[in-house]
């Protein structure tokens, strides 16, 4: 799914839009017991309690596409009978009304879902129908012909509230908190099937984690089967490593700021297309290639990336590039650029060291204090 998909079926979790026929909730507890389950019409509950799932249900669908939000394909034998694509199949075709499926589906999440205290699975079936599209890409709600029937599951810990002071209306006094349990925004979700090319996709699922490096790789495993992806850290730690290695001892600094301003230019160039910028393989080799890597270093670039990355594995262009920072480090110094502006430093050697040569023109400031610049000398001495 790509950011416009997912956008459409977050608007749908809102009073006008609503398409959600049931809920199922199940409380856990921090021992892994079930304390408490609901099933009922999403349409029966309250409009303010209706409020606060809708909050919970668009932050599961919150985040960067390939960060957050992973598009996680089912590999072939998960598809079929006993797998776990087939599961959620049915699960999803029950519309949450098989007791039996419900009790399954939480002992799948309970036994993989690695959390030391209490938390709320939350288990929605919805049906979409799916608006028809003009030439020009507007909406026609009266051209419906397709439905996107889907569950969606967000995971909520539910904890203590802390203990503190509060008014008392009915008393007109100051008074000690009533602490009581209170269900968090989602860490954890997922929608299927997938919203692809605005319609259902039940070879693919996306899947949502608050903390993009923690993606619990057994409750993947477990309960959606789905083949688990490189983490957004474990991208840009890989790629630096291919980089490194590539380039041995040539790794030097202009090479490495070409890298960086050539991999920012093609972000800035895709940023309309609402699919994230996905570099395969050869992608990269002509990313290193246009940078300055000779042809000598770039045999060694293949080994490389299928040694850490994988022959067919690619890497989302906003896991790997820094386009909101540009730092260079030394044992004592830390220089932070403008991500834009790299141009601004360059290396010279001087007196057989090798320096970094920061250009300066208008404003020089030091700890708060401005001090002059050569620009500011020669105007006061009238050049």
């Amino acid at each position: 799914m790509n950011k416009k998909e997912v956008l459409e079926i977050r608007k749908q979790f809102t009073p006008a839009n609503c398409a959600i026929t049931r809920i199922c909730g199940c409380y856990v507890d921090h021992e892994k017991e079930k304390k408490f389950e609901s099933k009922e019409a999403f349409l029966a509950l309250p409009e303010e309690e209706a409020f606060k799932y809708f909050d919970i249900f668009r932050h599961t669908l919150a985040g960067t596409i390939g960060k957050n939000l992973m598009n996680m394909a089912f590999p072939l034998e998960q598809e079929q009978a006993g797998g776990t694509q087939e599961f959620l199949i049915r699960l999803r075709d029950s519309k949450l009304k098989d007791d039996t499926l419900l009790d399954e589906f939480y002992d799948k999440v309970i036994n993989s879902y690695e959390y030391d205290e209490n938390y709320f699975i939350i288990l929605i079936h919805s049906v979409y129908d799916i608006p028809g599209r003009s030439s020009d890409g507007l909406e026609m709600y009266d051209a419906s012909e397709d439905v996107y029937d889907h569950i969606l599951c967000s995971i909520c810990p539910v904890n203590l509230t802390k203990a503190g002071l509060s008014y008392n209306i009915e008393k007109n006094n100051i008074e000690d908190r009533v602490r009581d349990w209170l269900v968090e925004g989602p860490v954890k979700g997922f929608l299927f099937p997938a919203f692809n090319d605005r319609n259902v996709d039940i070879h693919e699922v996306l899947y949502y984690s608050k903390k993009a490096e923690d993606l619990q790789p057994v409750f993947i495993e477990e309960v959606l089967g789905s083949e688990l992806p490189l983490t957004a850290d474990t991208q840009k730690e890989t790629f630096h490593a291919i980089v490194t290695d590539t380039l041995g001892e040539d790794c030097d600094y202009e090479v490495v700021k070409n890298i960086h301003e050539t991999l920012n230019e093609m972000i800035e160039e895709s940023k309309d297309n609402p699919e994230p910028l996905v570099l395969t393989k050869p992608d990269v080799k002509r990313v290193l290639a246009s940078s300055g890597v000779d042809n000598e270093k770039l045999e060694y670039f293949d080994q490389q990336y299928e040694q850490k990355v994988g022959e067919n594995t690619p890497l989302l262009a906003a896991n790997i590039a820094e386009t909101k920072k540009f730092n260079i480090e030394t044992p004592d110094v830390i220089i932070k650029v403008n991500p834009n502006r790299a141009d601004l430093v360059e290396t010279r050697i001087i007196d057989n060291r090798q320096c970094l040569v920061i250009a300066v023109d208008d404003h020089i400031e030091v700890n708060g204090v401005n001090v002059k610049t050569l620009k500011m000398m020669q105007e006061e001495d009238g050049e």
